[in-house]
């Protein structure tokens, strides 16, 4: 894994590359907002996760983030920060990071977050010769929708609803090859996030919100609030306007 890691205390950054050293990484750093995007241009196709701080000089963590997801849809990011706010969370969430972390925090929490999000943002190697077969195999096929996780597509009444970042795929994935099942918030954060939150139900709420954002451009709604419960898929009913 190549990792970016953008925090401007250097003591945090020489505790974690010990744990990175154990697992291999090729970690870089970044120690203000203006090199961390500076240095995520320059390769943005070679990097598989970046952890971002939020408090920084020269550039604001916040904005940081929306430039990286400006540069590129799906690279993973982890929030890491002081601060922990909910506005803040949900801000950063909604923004595109796919994560949120606060210190103080473990090094081993840390590492296992890092893997989880990294495992399921993971694009299986596809063969140029079997594109083609590829994109005509759908792993969830409902009335309206068929999603194809090698390609990492998904589309509603056969339009490509864009621009998805990995949990926002994984969330949709998860909804859609169970429709009609209503999932509860801790339920969606155990399938997704593949680790348990202890609470931090607002991480799931975030996400549906951008992902019906998205969705809304290319059809109809199909996630659905149950009231009290959580969330379900269902495009049984729906119709184009």
């Amino acid at each position: 894994m190549k990792l970016l890691m953008v925090e401007d205390n250097k003591s945090v950054s020489e505790m974690m590359s010990m744990f990175f050293k154990k697992e291999q990484w090729d970690v870089e750093y970044a120690y203000d907002g203006e090199e961390a995007v500076e240095k995520f241009k320059q390769a943005p196709d070679s990097w598989d996760m970046v952890t971002l701080d939020l408090n920084l000089p020269k550039k604001d963590g916040m904005q940081v983030n929306a430039e990286i997801r400006a540069i590129s849809k799906t690279v993973p990011i982890i929030i890491l920060t002081a601060r922990d706010s909910e506005s803040d969370q949900v801000l950063g969430l909604e923004m595109g990071a796919d994560d949120y972390v606060v210190k103080p925090f473990s090094p081993i929490t840390l590492i296992a977050r890092i893997k989880a999000l990294h495992r399921r943002a993971e694009i299986p190697s596809v063969k140029v010769a079997n594109v083609l077969n590829d994109t005509e195999v759908y792993d969830v096929v409902t009335d309206h929708f068929k999603l194809n996780t090698k390609t990492r597509e998904a589309f509603l009444f056969d339009k490509q609803i864009n621009d998805l970042t990995p949990k926002e795929f994984d969330l949709l994935k998860t909804l859609a090859q169970k429709p009609r099942q209503v999932f509860s918030r801790e339920q969606l954060l155990q399938l997704v996030w593949d680790y348990e939150y202890y609470g931090d139900e607002r991480t799931v709420d975030a996400h549906i919100k951008k992902l019906r954002q998205k969705l809304e451009k290319v059809g109809p709604q199909v996630i659905q609030t149950v009231w009290g419960v959580g969330y379900k898929f269902d495009d049984s009913e729906v119709k184009l306007k």
